[in-house]
């Protein structure tokens, strides 16, 4: 008997009419309701991250086919459209904020559309919704030195911390990109478990800080949705994005080689 595989669903906006910026990665109010239903119907049993990890980590058996439905960045359709539909089928989800795109006194701007407030980000989480840190500010941390990495992930998780009075147990990479060094960054800040990207099943023998999850967005068609929660034919799904993934792979690794030559000059 194989290892069991898990879908992790990553979503990003849920709007009508989202900006241009985040249309790619968004769904349509009506389509997320819709896949909702699809999760229902075929009996799936959605989990949090933290209980994934931890079942993981202990051992524990996990639920009945089990799927997580995870949210990045922060979007407001969030709060607006997604939370009742979550609400309605008594589903747990994961919210990955990045703090300083949020809206309120520690924004920094720069974000991509209408995110969250705060209120809202607690009314979230009271809803039984985790709350999990993406960064500060969004950027690739892998291209990041030391100090600004560490940063990142510190600012992230006290202000999270300090806005809903529990500290963060789960981290999500910003655009998915991680390396040793910042998969060893994050769970030195204290961070659990951690999710990529790699438009993959999730397994155990991933490790805690790089499971991976499958993208959900706007041509994500019922069909495609309905194979990805059972695990089916996702690397034919995503075939052209994991071609251009390990090209730009290529890419960045030089980039990394060129900032360390460049520092170690001055």
């Amino acid at each position: 008997m194989g290892e069991q595989a898990v879908p992790i669903l990553m979503y990003h906006a849920v709007s009508a009419e989202p900006s241009d910026a985040a249309r790619t990665l968004s769904v349509t109010p009506e389509a997320f309701a819709e896949q909702m239903a699809v999760v229902a119907d075929l009996g799936l049993t959605p989990i949090g991250t933290a209980e994934l990890a931890s079942r993981w980590r202990d051992g524990r058996p996990l639920p009945a086919r089990p799927v997580l439905i995870t949210f990045d960045d922060g979007y407001e359709g969030v709060h607006r459209h997604a939370l009742p539909v979550l609400a309605g089928h008594g589903f747990p989800a994961t919210l990955f904020v990045s703090t300083g795109w949020l809206r309120g006194p520690s924004g920094t701007g720069g974000a991509p559309d209408t995110m969250l407030d705060w209120d809202q980000v607690r009314d979230l989480a009271a809803a039984g919704v985790e709350i999990g840190g993406h960064s500060h500010t969004h950027p690739q941390l892998d291209q990041l030195p030391d100090d600004a990495l560490r940063r990142e992930l510190i600012l992230c998780k006290e202000i999270v911390s300090d806005r809903l009075g529990a500290v963060p147990a789960s981290f999500a990479y910003p655009y998915g990109y991680s390396s040793r060094r910042v998969r060893e960054a994050v769970r030195e800040t204290g961070y659990a478990q951690a999710l990529a990207v790699g438009n993959g099943l999730a397994r155990r023998r991933q490790g805690p800080y790089a499971l991976r999850r499958v993208t959900v967005r706007r041509g994500t068609g019922a069909e495609e949705f309905q194979r990805l929660v059972e695990g089916r034919a996702i690397t034919r799904t995503f075939a052209r994005d994991l071609a251009l993934t390990k090209g730009y792979a290529l890419v960045r690794r030089a980039r990394q080689v060129r900032r360390k030559a460049i520092r170690s000059r001055v």
